[in-house]
């Protein structure tokens, strides 16, 4: 799967410090191979050079905005 910046993921690296965290994309960077390794920004740090398998899309959240205005 291929992310882009901005995107909110959740980081799966049982030697991170950030495992199991939701993260931002900040940046995308495509290798000699033509895969992309991404840099993770975090509410207390980053990881750099990131791999798509080790990323999974961050669920997205519910506007609770919508939800009040749909029971008025």
């Amino acid at each position: 799967m291929e992310f882009d910046e901005d995107d909110s993921v959740v980081l799966h690296d049982k030697h991170s410090e950030f495992d199991g965290k939701t993260g931002t994309i900040t940046q995308v960077v495509e290798t000699m191979f033509g895969d992309a390794t991404y840099t993770v920004s975090f509410d207390d740090g980053q990881e750099v050079g990131i791999s798509a398998d080790q990323l999974d899309p961050a669920e997205a959240e519910v506007s609770t905005d919508e939800s009040s205005a749909a029971s008025e």
